[in-house]
């Protein structure tokens, strides 16, 4: 199976399989302009879940300054200590119901997440306010940073 077709059975957003024809998924990594999309393939590629929730972290963080109620920002320290093996399951699942709540008061659009993604739940209204192109970009080098490796030794699998 090609990068396209692993695309497609995933059922990748339109805009980034447009974005992704004719890329390896070495290319891909390398250029994409996009925090979301990468963490989103290593997710597919089912890299460790701590390696995801840490990078997500590192993303969630970019947007620190946005978030308006503390239960969000405790959710990204413990969503980076998670992915450092400092946090536990249970810990992680608490701060991701916290910081949905907080969400939730704050009426924000991505109220919930999975609590093995909490670190979504926490920037994803956040994102809205940002620059969001600069951030994109800001969180697509961070997750090359911690998840390229992962995710072309996934593939390679």
């Amino acid at each position: 199976m090609n990068f396209q077709e692993f695309l497609q059975s995933k059922m990748a957003c339109p805009p980034g399989q447009d974005w992704a024809k004719d890329k390896t998924i070495e290319q891909a990594i390398d250029e994409c302009h996009r925090g979301d999309w990468l963490l989103w393939l290593a997710k597919e590629l089912n890299v460790e879940k701590r390696l995801i929730v840490g990078t997500a972290g590192h993303c969630a963080n970019t947007v620190r300054d946005l978030m308006k109620d503390e239960r969000s920002r405790n959710c990204v320290d413990v969503c980076i200590r998670y992915g450092n093996g400092e946090a536990t399951d249970e810990e992680l699942a608490k701060a991701a119901a916290a910081a949905a709540a907080a969400d939730a008061a704050a009426d924000a659009a991505w109220a919930a997440a999975a609590a093995e993604y909490a670190a979504w739940a926490a920037a994803w209204a956040a994102y809205a306010a940002a620059d969001a192109a600069k951030n994109q970009k800001q969180t697509a080098d961070i997750c090359r940073k911690h998840l390229k490796e992962a995710m072309i030794e996934k593939w390679n699998k």
